[in-house]
């Protein structure tokens, strides 16, 4: 057997094959299942495009409506999850309890037949309606509140937006979420997708699954880096402040939070459509200083990194529409998590068609024959 070069991080390594989403990073394009992001931001909805990428096509106008009324039916979570929840501390971090939430979830659904059709879209379904509510179950509860209860005359995004504030968002706040959901539902073999691709090749439930991938989407280099966008932007405080702050960034060789891509070498196209979403709701509702800011350090930044492939990604500007939407800063991974489930489980799906458990090799670096040392002489 042929040892290959190792690629710290597996840069570049092809881990499977996969019909779920295409990325060309150098022109910019992202497709689910052949078609391009923008026309989905544009004409979809974001549980239209999960049933495209866990199913593989576009429903029928029949398929989509029976999805959205099992999506609407099981939104509610049992009271033991809920009283669970309740125990977590109020400081613990959004993420973890979703963490272990999701986990939870197959406690009570704990019959595993993952060559049945029907376990499958029951699984999917479960998932993809009780995220978040967990999500928006943590944040009321966390503040010594009861959940707020699903309504079933809401949409998906809609209803989260209920949920969370107990305000019914206006047609646009609706519609630039549900966008939102989309633009974040996939994006080929990520960090949280190969997670979820090793945990589903042991098997195990789909909740689990969800779980690990949970886990890894926490993390700053992945998911947490829209929560840093925000802190970053709080930090330069005003527009006169930008290129001072960049300037001391290159310095110091400090990574600018929201900007540059391990596959992208343009503009994220998701970047962009979120710019677009935010200018918006800032034109419905008013102006917002760090938006301007932003779009300032975006220039300065170009002008300085662009050469080198550094452009802003999706979470340079979804920070800011999920705060001008009321959602807490500690809830954007929540909320990306919410959408990336259809391409958790997108990926599971595909995974069990040909199952092979992640098995990958090492290049060792230690030593050989070491003696053994008595504890009396060490």
């Amino acid at each position: 057997m042929t040892v290959c070069e190792y690629k710290p991080g597996l840069e570049g390594i092809p881990a499977a094959q996969s019909s779920i989403s295409y990325v060309d990073g150098k022109r910019g394009i992202l497709e689910y299942r052949g078609i391009r992001i923008e026309e989905l931001a544009t004409k979809s909805t974001f549980l239209e495009t999960a049933y495209l990428l866990i199913w593989g096509e576009l429903p029928t106008k029949e398929e989509l409506g029976a999805f959205e009324r099992e999506i609407y039916l099981h939104r509610r979570i049992k009271y033991r999850i809920r009283d669970m929840m309740k125990c977590f501390p109020e400081t613990g971090h959004p993420m973890d309890a979703l963490q272990t939430s999701a986990a939870a979830l197959g406690l009570f659904y704990a019959k595993r037949a993952l060559d049945d059709p029907d376990y499958i879209r029951q699984a999917v379904v479960r998932l993809v309606a009780k995220i978040p509510t967990m999500v928006a179950a943590f944040k009321q509860m966390r503040k010594g509140n009861d959940p707020i209860q699903p309504r079933d005359d809401l949409g998906y995004g809609a209803n989260f937006l209920y949920m969370l504030n107990e305000r019914e968002p206006d047609p646009l706040e609706a519609q630039v979420f549900d966008v939102c959901l989309t633009l974040h539902a996939e994006h080929t073999i990520n960090a949280s997708t190969f997670s979820a691709m090793v945990t589903a090749s042991t098997l195990t439930d789909p909740y689990a699954v969800v779980a690990s991938a949970v886990g890894t989407l926490a993390g700053p280099l992945h998911g947490g880096a829209n929560e840093e966008v925000i802190a970053m932007l709080e930090a330069i405080g005003s527009v006169e402040n930008v290129r001072p702050y960049l300037e001391e960034c290159l310095q110091r060789k400090t990574k600018i939070m929201g900007f540059g891509h391990r596959v992208y070498k343009v503009k994220d196209p998701r970047a962009k459509i979120l710019q677009s979403l935010a200018e918006k709701l800032f034109e419905k509702s008013g102006r917002d200083k760090y938006y301007d800011i932003a779009v300032e350090l975006e220039e300065a930044v170009e002008e300085k990194l662009g050469s080198k492939g550094i452009y802003p990604n999706v979470d340079f500007y979804s920070g800011l529409v999920y705060r001008k939407l009321g959602i807490p800063i500690d809830l954007f991974t929540p909320v990306f998590a919410i959408a990336r489930v259809a391409g958790w489980l997108a990926h599971w799906k595909e995974q069990l068609a040909e199952n092979r458990i992640y098995r990958p090799t090492q290049v060792y670096s230690g030593r050989h024959d070491a003696p053994y040392i008595p504890i009396t002489k060490r």
